[in-house]
């Protein structure tokens, strides 16, 4: 196994509490955009770089949970306008996966299981259990972002870029279905740019370049 590169072994800083969230959206309006987005990579590098040897379960529910706790209108003021190659583009793209399938699992199931035929290759590497249900698709979507913390951070932008592409390959298919609660933005071709740009993302990652 190759030595990870020198820019993956700096001290990693402390996760960042809710404080740290709400000085940041206090600032927001009216601020510097420069100085906005200095203060979010800092949010971005402290939840992917933090201390994982000190990471426990409370810690990871933390990070799962933060669009629930912080609310994603405060994650997208911090994070939507940054590069998608960035750790703030793809931790923002990581988190709107998730609030996507937490607001219709039913759906997500359905179409991820549709999808499934047309991307057997993005279907193992996504590791959703069988068979997709609701169950299986939240519970999909919350290791993914577990892994921010106590995994590779590589892995967990290929989970979800496949995960992407598989429910991108189902919801294309045949007539939308009915009675989704989906945001009208995620459609197919979104959820696709979104696996590409995740999978750029970790690529990046892999090379030690992602910032």
């Amino acid at each position: 196994m190759t030595e990870p590169s020198s820019g993956r072994r700096h001290h990693r800083p402390a996760m960042p509490g809710a404080g740290h969230f709400e000085a940041i959206e206090t600032t927001a309006h009216g601020a510097d955009p420069a100085v906005l987005a200095e203060a979010a990579e800092r949010a971005a590098t402290a939840l992917v770089r933090g201390a994982r040897d000190q990471a426990d379960t409370e810690l990871v529910s933390r990070v799962v949970h933060l669009a629930d706790t912080e609310g994603l209108e405060t994650l997208a003021e911090l994070w939507s306008g940054a590069a998608p190659e960035s750790l703030a583009g793809s931790l923002w793209r990581l988190y709107v996966l998730r609030s996507w399938v937490y607001a219709d699992p039913q759906t997500a199931a359905r179409e991820f299981d549709r999808g499934r035929a047309l991307a057997p290759v993005a279907e193992a590497i996504s590791g959703v259990q069988e068979p997709p249900g609701p169950d299986e698709v939240r519970s999909l979507v919350d290791a993914v972002l577990s892994g921010v913390v106590v995994g590779d951070y590589a892995d967990t932008l290929f989970r979800a870029s496949a995960f992407a592409r598989v429910a991108a390959a189902g919801r294309a298919q045949d007539e939308p279905i009915t009675g989704s609660s989906y945001a009208s933005d995620l459609a197919a071709a979104k959820l696709l740019t979104f696996a590409e740009q995740l999978e750029r993302a970790a690529h990046l990652e892999l090379d030690g370049s992602l910032r």
